[in-house]
């Protein structure tokens, strides 16, 4: 399975100190290994791994590849982001 990280997701990832961006990596490799897939809420066509307490990674599937979409990392960001789909 091939990883493609959207330019958005690149941009927020570099934001981040090494030790959170290194967890993002982990999790990333983990989902790739063995999706446990969670929906996000209010329907939306994304999946969301939580990396901490407060960090989240949106990811998607398509054509055996996975795309990674957001990286958040803090809660209140991805809180503002999902809501804006109400």
């Amino acid at each position: 399975m091939q990883v493609i990280f959207s330019p958005r997701a690149q941009k927020e990832l570099n934001e981040f100190d090494a030790d959170l961006r290194k967890l993002f990596f982990r999790h990333v490799d983990k989902v790739a290994l063995a999706p446990d897939q969670r929906h996000m809420r209010f329907g939306l066509p994304f999946y969301v791994e939580e990396v901490t307490r407060q960090a989240r990674l949106i990811y998607n599937f398509e054509g055996g590849n996975l795309f990674i979409l957001r990286c958040f990392g803090t809660h209140k960001e991805y809180e503002r982001w999902y809501k804006s789909y109400k």
